[in-house]
Formats: C-alpha cells, structure tokens, sequence
C-alpha cells in the first residue's frame, strides 16, 4: 500500500497536470501545489519513479505512468466520496469538508469505500461539482468552459467550483452561486476585470458582480450542452 505522502504527490501530479496528458508537469508548479520548495519535490519524485507509479525526466518534469493514474484516481474517488459523506449524511458545511476528507482519503478501507458509495446511490459528483471517478478509474467528461468564456447572455448552469478553500466556498454561498445554480453573464468589463452575473431563482432572481480572479475558479455548461 502506498504511503499518504506517496498518494498525495500522486493526486497532486494528476490535478496539475497539462491539459495535454502527454506532456509533462514541471517540477516548480508540482512543488507549489504540493507546498514544498523544488529540491524537495524532486527528491520524492525520483523515489516515486522507483516504483514504477511516474515517469521523470530532469530537465522535463515529471509524468503519471498507468499504474500512477489508476492509483492517483482512486484516491481521487475515496476524497470525494468522503465529502459528499460528509455533507449529505453528517451535516457538515460544504467549506469545512475538503480538510477532513484530505485526512481521511488515506485511511478509508476499499470495503468501507464501496459501503459509502453504496449509501450515497453511486454518485456522479461530490458538494463542489467534481467528476467522482468510479471504482475502475474513469472519470466522466464534463464540457465546460470558465465564465470568461461562455457567451454574454447564453442561459448556463454552474457545473464546479475549483477554489475549495473555506472562505471562497463561504463567500461563493454568500452569493448564491452553487453547483447546479442557472446563471447569464450579463456582462464583462475588461478595464475594470468584473463579471456580472445574473443568478436565476423562481421568483428571486439578483445580480452579482465578481471579479476575473473569481469567475476563472467556475466552470459552468450551456444548457444545449449538458447531457
């Protein structure tokens, strides 16, 4: 069994990784997100490649192999499937769940695994609009594009949420802006890097302005779009 420092490189490589799988994730933008300074993340790299779980070139950056991806997304799934857990069947506030599942993802046994996704009828997403990978590894595609992309006015919904952090969660709850919410953009400006959104409710639609920064952490679909 791989260690939790093993299974959280493995989890990071495969997050930040190119669009195009191909290519290779240099070193310093897997030590940022793994919060550890280059040399560091190089050392554990090399160690992980002895295992046949990535593949490493110096001067390139680092890669996932099969073996890597496959491990890399169950861990993925045991993240998820804690944090719907937590939200649906104990409670909890969807800003507190990304810490404790990043503690218990390392712990959760594959028989205490299938029973959670059992209770929870085999969900497609966690709280924050996650693809939750199934028990063989595959991810469920989702075409999305960011609210900087999407067409001024084109009815779209809220698919997920990338920043995960307590306080962005409590602040995209604050506005409404929620997975599964039916947005339009109302409009972009460019000088002042704000979005206006308006967010659709029966009987209580309300605009909300936000900046750049803020609308790239949403990926949303167009309603002809979705599946």
């Amino acid at each position: 069994m791989a260690s939790r420092t093993i299974e959280n490189y493995l989890k990071q490589i495969y997050l930040s990784r190119p669009a195009d799988e191909t290519q290779w994730l240099t070193m310093g933008k897997l030590s940022a997100a793994v919060g550890v300074t280059p040399g560091t993340a190089t050392s554990m790299v090399r160690a992980i490649s002895d295992a046949h779980l990535v593949e490493y070139e110096p001067r390139a950056g680092v890669r996932l192999t099969p073996a890597g991806e496959q491990l890399a997304l169950h861990v993925l799934r045991r993240h998820r499937l804690i944090e719907l857990l937590l939200v649906q069947v104990l409670g909890l506030d969807w800003s507190e769940v990304h810490e404790e599942a990043e503690e218990l993802e390392h712990v959760v046994s594959d028989r205490l695994l299938a029973r959670i996704d059992e209770i929870l009828q085999h969900p497609a997403f966690d709280p924050h609009g996650d693809p939750i990978p199934t028990a063989g590894g595959v991810v469920r595609s989702q075409d999305c594009c960011t609210l900087l992309d999407c067409p001024l006015g084109s009815p779209t919904n809220i698919a997920r949420i990338l920043d995960q952090s307590a306080d962005f969660l409590q602040y995209v709850n604050q506005c409404g802006l929620l997975p599964g919410a039916d947005i339009r953009v109302a409009s972009r400006n460019h000088q002042a890097q704000t979005v206006e959104l308006l967010v659709i409710k029966r009987g209580e639609n309300h605009v909300v302005a936000i900046s750049f920064a803020v609308a790239e952490k949403f990926l949303v679909q167009m309603y002809d779009r979705k599946k």
